[in-house]
């Protein structure tokens, strides 16, 4: 087992594994504030919000804002507590280097491998969703054509510098988020009956209670939508993985924690809660179009269908972004902390982990590959057996930070900046709710809930005997390199 965690500044930032200011010595801090601001605000806003929430409309009705409610509070908390350890001690490996110091080597290893997993099935999922869209812009280009130009372009950016990554992001994300938050204040508008030039005869506050009431479904279709909406949060904890390669590391993870509340309630929970006021929620259109088309379908706005097409298309290139880059920084916080191969750890004089980028690229086109070649039997496989590490990451950062805080109170409690609320009760509260959802899940066979649990807890299970395997080996290893450099201990054996 590990020894006892301690607070040492990991050597991932300019100061890094190399020594200070030599070409290829580690992480360098080439993200400026506006870009770190850009990736917390965007982080929350993932493609799964325009093209998901339609399914979660179908089954639990208006409720479904209480699924987000719920979803939205379970991400703040968790954020909360990743936020107070990232603060303290900001690193490339986030929450993976955190379970590695509060929970031993074989918890740091496990969840670092399993999110880089998640996030190379997601490159392809990304890659394909986006290369459907612009193949039906440009339908002589094939689907496959595409996704590998997506693929090659991105990878090429994240490749020149941490700066360009940044600059992509920036821009990407602000699309998101002025087309988002122009949508809540023209829907908004609509439903409260003052948009001049529209008159759309089915908005109204009605909608919340006319059709079937409020929980048409039930008050168990709260849970269900749960589990339908859960996976579009995804992306929140990027901005605390960035902040290691920004200016001011602890300001940028104060700034991100502290304004997640507003931006899940603003993004999320205001424009479901405008699609859901625009339309009555069983209006067949939603089914049809998707909730986000059909709500500016219903405004009598022209080209609605390809403005969200166009703004679906940045999501997902946001996506891609922004995935290439966490997969790659958390292969290169386990390479340089021996839980991957050491060429992981090595950067370019631009500070650039050029084989962590290389290797997660390569593994997102053997998974494009098995979505064109085997889609119903082995891209169905990855997708369903990375689908719960999202619930598993978050449970990983509960445990850390309950252990994590009285390090760092008895090690550095000036580094306290951000404090959970109500610790250590509200973290057990957080972590009960998050293994009481994957719990409810082994339950849904209707949307493969069941499925997904189980090959995630499959493929869970497969990395954490590697750990402790390795981790068995490499005690072994550390005791026979000690026996070998003491000769005097083998006399007094004799």
């Amino acid at each position: 087992m590990t020894s006892q965690p301690t607070l040492t500044k990991a050597g991932n930032g300019p100061e890094g594994p190399g020594g200070p200011g030599d070409p290829g010595s580690g992480l360098q801090a080439g993200l400026k504030n506006r870009h770190l601001s850009m990736i917390a605000i965007g982080g929350v806003i993932g493609a799964g919000l325009f093209v998901g929430s339609s399914s979660g409309i179908a089954t639990a009705g208006p409720g479904i804002l209480l699924s987000y409610a719920l979803v939205g509070t379970l991400v703040v908390l968790v954020m909360r507590m990743l936020g107070e350890m990232s603060a303290a001690n900001p690193t490339s490996g986030s929450f993976s280097a955190h379970a590695d110091r509060a929970l031993g080597r074989w918890a740091g290893f496990s969840i670092g491998w399993l999110y880089w997993f998640f996030w190379v099935v997601v490159l392809a999922v990304e890659a394909t969703a986006g290369a459907k869209i612009l193949e039906g812009w440009v339908p002589a280009v094939p689907q496959w054509g595409w996704a590998l130009i997506v693929m090659v372009v991105l990878t090429a950016t994240n490749l020149v510098s941490v700066g360009s990554y940044g600059e992509f992001e920036f821009w990407f994300a602000g699309i998101k988020v002025v087309a988002i938050g122009a949508f809540i204040i023209i829907g908004g508008l609509a439903v409260f009956g003052v948009l001049p030039g529209v008159d759309s005869d089915k908005a109204g506050l009605g909608n919340l209670t006319d059709h079937g009431g409020f929980l048409p479904n039930g008050p168990g279709a709260i849970l269900t939508g749960v589990l339908l909406v859960v996976f579009s949060f995804m992306g929140s904890e990027i901005a605390t993985l960035a902040a290691g390669e920004s200016e001011d590391p602890q300001r940028a993870v104060t700034k991100s924690t502290n304004s997640i509340i507003w931006r899940i309630g603003v993004f999320y929970l205001g424009s479901i809660f405008v699609v859901v006021t625009l339309l009555p929620w069983d209006d067949k259109s939603i089914a049809d179009q998707g909730s986000y088309v059909a709500a500016l379908d219903s405004l009598g706005i022209a080209h609605a269908g390809q403005i969200m097409n166009f703004i679906v298309l940045t999501s997902v290139l946001s996506c891609l972004n922004s995935g290439l880059y966490t997969a790659s920084r958390m292969a290169f916080s386990l390479g340089e902390r021996g839980d991957a191969p050491k060429v992981f750890a090595k950067t370019t004089s631009r500070g650039v982990p050029m084989a962590a980028i290389v290797s997660s690229v390569v593994f997102g086109f053997v998974a494009v590959f098995f979505n064109y070649k085997f889609p119903d039997s082995v891209f169905l496989f990855l997708v369903n057996s990375s689908g719960a590490v999202a619930l598993f990451v978050w449970l990983v950062i509960c445990f850390s930070q309950l252990r994590m805080r009285k390090i760092i109170q008895a090690e550095a409690p000036e580094k306290l900046v951000v404090k959970m609320w109500l610790y250590p009760y509200l973290t057990w509260a957080t972590a009960a709710l998050i293994v009481f959802v994957l719990g409810y899940m082994l339950t849904d066979t209707e949307h493969d809930g069941r499925e997904t649990v189980l090959l995630s807890l499959l493929v869970a299970g497969v990395v954490l005997a590697i750990a402790f395997a390795k981790e068995k080996l490499g005690s072994k290893g550390e005791v026979a390199q000690t026996g070998a450099a003491t000769p005097a201990s083998v006399e007094a054996r004799d």
